[in-house]
Formats: structure tokens, C-alpha cells, sequence
């Protein structure tokens, strides 16, 4: 059980790590070297886990109710709009209790991702692009969008609940990965 708890941690650690820099584009700048990517509280692998998931998740749910909020504005589908409009909500509940576990973690507030090229995160250039598209061609990069962000907010959710130390970040991420479950499946049903 050891072994699999320090892989999900080397695993979320190197998507924290890699994931920032793989392949910048003209909206994304590379992660700089001096960069701080995880300060760890707590001085462990695991207290390190609970910082880059945290640290992680905020700006990507905070890019996410961007989207969403455009999406529920903007998407042709009624049934696309109260989803987008749903979980936009959701999300902001879930930024409810990100931002003060980042206080309690001793983590800054500002985004240390700001400019990375991530994967699930939202970023401006992606919103430009969405707002640049209508109708269908608005709902299709909303979809792909949205659907990336629900991915990968779930995989980098079960790296914590797996390798994280601490029991508020672990108890939100394991909300995170079921919330994502359902609206996945929300989201396949829409668009199937």
C-alpha cells in the first residue's frame, strides 16, 4: 500500500511538474525554473501531495466556472446551458472550500500555475477561443473544454485521496472524484 501511495504522489507531483511546461503555445508561457511549484507545509511527500493538489485544483475549478458561466449564456442546447449553469454552482461551492484549506495549508492564495500549460485547466487563451466560437462551434470546444477539466480534475482528485496526509484535502478530493463521476456521466448523456 506504501508503493502505491508514493507513486500516486510521484504521479501528481510530476503532472504538477511536467505538466506546466510540456508544450507552450503563443497564450502559455513554460514553467520558469525559478518558479516555486510545491511548498510543502508539512515537509513531507504526502504534506507535498496535499499542496500541489490544492494548489492545482483552485485555479483549475476557477478557469472551469469561467466556461461554465459563458456555457450557461451562450450554449444553444437548453439541456447544455442548465448543466453548464449546475455545475458552475458546484464549482463555486467546491472554491468555497478550496480557498480556506489553502489559507489552513499555509499556501498562498495566488495562482503559482498562472501561464502554465496544464492539462484540465482552462485558461484565458482557451476562454478567448471559446468566445470567439457560437453556435455548434461554441459547444463543441465548450464540450472538449469542460470535459478535459472533469477528467483531469478527477485523476489529479484520486492522486490526493490516495497519497495525501491531510484529512480536509483528502475528504474534499474524494467528494471532488464522486462529483466528477456523475457529472461526467451528466455530460455524456447530453451530448450522446
Amino acid at each position: 500500500m506504501k508503493a502505491v501511495r508514493g507513486t500516486a504522489a510521484a504521479l501528481l507531483a510530476l503532472l504538477v511538474v511536467t505538466g506546466c511546461s510540456a508544450t507552450p503555445s503563443v497564450d502559455k508561457k513554460p514553467l520558469a525554473a525559478s518558479t516555486p511549484v510545491v511548498p510543502s507545509p508539512v515537509g513531507t511527500l504526502s504534506g507535498a501531495t496535499d499542496a500541489a493538489w490544492i494548489q492545482l485544483m483552485t485555479p483549475m475549478n476557477e478557469g472551469a466556472v469561467e466556461l461554465l458561466t459563458m456555457a450557461a449564456d451562450r450554449a444553444a442546447d437548453a439541456r447544455l446551458r442548465d448543466w453548464a449553469s449546475d455545475l458552475a454552482t458546484a464549482h463555486r461551492a467546491e472554491l468555497g472550500r478550496m480557498r480556506p484549506l489553502l489559507k489552513e495549508l499555509g499556501l498562498p492564495s495566488t495562482n503559482v500555475h498562472e501561464g502554465h500549460e496544464m492539462p484540465g485547466m482552462v485558461t484565458p487563451g482557451d476562454l478567448t477561443q471559446a468566445r470567439a466560437a457560437e453556435g455548434a462551434a461554441f459547444e463543441k470546444v465548450f464540450v472538449i473544454q469542460i470535459r478535459e477539466h472533469l477528467e483531469h480534475s478527477a485523476r489529479v482528485s484520486r492522486s490526493e485521496v490516495d497519497a495525501g496526509s491531510e484529512a480536509a484535502a483528502k475528504k474534499l478530493a474524494a467528494a471532488l472524484v464522486e462529483a466528477r463521476r456523475g457529472e461526467l456521466a451528466g455530460l455524456k448523456r447530453i451530448t450522446a
